[in-house]
């Protein structure tokens, strides 16, 4: 009987595996890489194998994800049917030069992603937690109107207080709050810790959020995003989190180096219009956001900076973060610098580098000394050896965590956002980057980069061909399963 019985699960699991073959090869189309990788998962431990393709494998119905009736009242779609017309008969006027050198660019984000292109900007870089927290906090304490906060982690720890107590007293006074964090991020926080702060008025969402504990059919579609809009003239776009670590307060990561930015200037009205997508994709019908211009009021010109944010994640068509990096390395010159915590780039990417290194450009990659995720580490250590022989630099920060998603190219043109250099964030995670056209800033991140190199050690090639066999092991499987980090 129990031989029997045993027969029969063997015979259920092998029909369950090869179901899910048939699905992943003929019905749901992934590339090539993503599908044997799974089918590599699903031979090897069957039973675990499909619990895995279950919470993390599923696509996502992309239909009608994002949808906010108030968008062609703010006047975006028309500008952007504008500047795609203007670019394309010759007559757009570009203010800078530093624009107009990247006009395939800004066409490529305008026609693929909706991208408004907005020159009126100035732009704050903070790469130092206890500095953009501070400027965080005053700027919440001026707020007037409004404050809408998204955060992909937000923890209810010191720093995570500080500011949940500046979001009561602001409520208190009147001030709409809306403050939206993703559930699995934010691990351990729920919606009924923010009573107070909902009891005020204000307005707490989750995104994705699971059925029950543990329990969640969209657990590998997360919202990275970290946005903040206060009173639609005060912008927040970048890589920090809410909590401690950030603050470099946790002892296993120490100082927590990233990379964020304050935005004044006709930029907050796509910023805005980004948040207020993925508001109304989390609340309910009752607590949407209708257009109201006090959340698009007029905006004086702050500066002269031309970026463009720009938006990805499963529910588009194209990869276009991505898509917008590989522009950026194509049209490098001079040189190239990346700092990302996570380097598990497609076909596409290693190959868009390795032309790069081979054509005598000067290409630098900065990753972080120590994991915060195991696999995706090696899998990180493996592909940048492939480029170290192609002639890339690879710097291992050494004064902390790295975390910063930051491209430089040429003094000219550069990206800062959410979204790092791996399969997750290019196809998964919903993501969002500022594409800055502007020598200046540019600059100032170059400089950053290049201050961290002195925080740095150079992997050389001798040194990555002497690593041992475990960790060439540690590599090879890792860079397996790369595709379904």
């Amino acid at each position: 009987m129990a031989a029997n019985l045993l027969s029969i699960g063997v015979s259920a699991i092998i029909i369950l595996n090869i179901f899910l073959a048939i699905v992943l090869i003929f019905l749901e189309r992934r590339d090539a890489s993503s599908t044997w990788a799974w089918l590599m998962v699903l031979f090897f431990i069957p039973i675990l194998g499909f619990l895995l393709y279950l919470m993390l494998g599923r696509q996502l119905r992309k239909k009608h994800l994002f949808r906010w009736e108030g968008r062609s009242k703010i006047g975006i779609d028309n500008l952007i049917d504008y500047q795609i017309d203007a670019i394309e008969d010759g007559t757009f006027e570009f203010r800078l030069d530093d624009s107009q050198d990247y006009q395939d660019m800004i066409y490529m984000h305008l026609r693929n992603n909706h991208a408004v292109l907005t020159q009126d900007n100035a732009l704050t870089i903070y790469n130092d937690g206890n500095v953009k927290f501070s400027a965080l906090l005053e700027d919440l304490e001026h707020a007037k109107d409004h404050i809408h906060i998204q955060y992909y982690i937000f923890r209810l720890d010191g720093l995570g207080r500080r500011i949940y107590e500046v979001l009561i007293r602001k409520a208190k006074q009147g001030v709409k709050v809306r403050l939206l964090f993703d559930d699995m991020g934010s691990r351990g926080v729920r919606k009924k810790h923010f009573k107070e702060l909902m009891d005020l008025g204000g307005e707490v969402e989750a995104f994705f959020p699971s059925i029950m504990p543990l329990v969640n059919p969209r657990l590998n579609y997360r919202n990275h995003r970290k946005i903040v809009v206060i009173d639609g003239r005060v912008g927040y776009i970048g890589g920090f989190n809410v909590g401690d670590e950030y603050l470099g307060l946790d002892r296993k990561f120490g100082y927590w180096r990233d990379t964020h930015l304050r935005i004044e200037g006709s930029a907050l009205h796509p910023l805005q219009t980004r948040f207020i997508l993925d508001w109304n994709q989390a609340a309910s019908k009752e607590q949407d956001i209708e257009y109201s211009d006090r959340y698009f009021p007029a905006i004086p010109m702050k500066g002269s900076v031309g970026l463009q944010i720009v938006s990805s994640g499963p529910d588009s068509e194209w990869e276009q973060i991505k898509n917008g990096y590989l522009k950026l390395i194509t049209m490098a010159k001079k040189y190239i610098y990346i700092q990302t915590p996570y380097f598990i780039p497609d076909a596409s990417f290693m190959d868009s580098l390795r032309i790069a290194c081979l054509s005598g450009i000067d290409v630098r990659i900065m990753i972080p000394n120590k994991p915060d995720h195991m696999f995706v580490y090696w899998a990180t250590y493996s592909y940048v050896g492939n480029l170290i022989k192609a002639g890339a630099k690879v710097y291992i920060y050494d004064n902390g965590f790295l975390h910063t998603k930051m491209i430089v190219v040429d003094d000219e043109a550069s990206t800062v956002g959410t979204a790092n250099i791996d399969v997750r964030s290019f196809k998964l995670n919903f993501e969002v980057n500022a594409f800055i056209y502007d020598r200046e800033t540019s600059h100032q991140l170059a400089e950053l980069f290049e201050q961290d190199m002195l925080l740095s050690r150079e992997l050389t090639w001798e040194l990555y061909e002497s690593r041992t066999r475990l960790i060439k092991m540690k590599e090879s499987v890792s860079r397996l399963l790369s595709p379904i980090l």
